[in-house]
């Protein structure tokens, strides 16, 4: 059975299955662009864990208002 006959097949059950093949795009993790970014929102990240001491302290100290 040549692969496009198994491909075939595959395709078949799955949608006997109540399944649909879709197209999907998604981000190339292999461009430097995509590095840079992943590496300016890991930082954000782990500055925004370093922050939540802060908040949590704002929270403790802060009344809360009546409605």
């Amino acid at each position: 059975m040549s692969v496009r006959d198994r491909v075939a097949r595959h395709r078949i059950a799955m949608r006997e299955r109540g399944l649909r093949q879709i197209q999907m795009w998604v981000p190339d993790t292999r461009t430097d662009e995509f590095k840079r970014e992943a590496r300016r929102q890991s930082l954000a990240v782990a500055a925004a864990d370093r922050a939540g001491d802060d908040q949590d302290f704002i929270e403790e100290i802060s009344e809360d208002w009546p409605e």
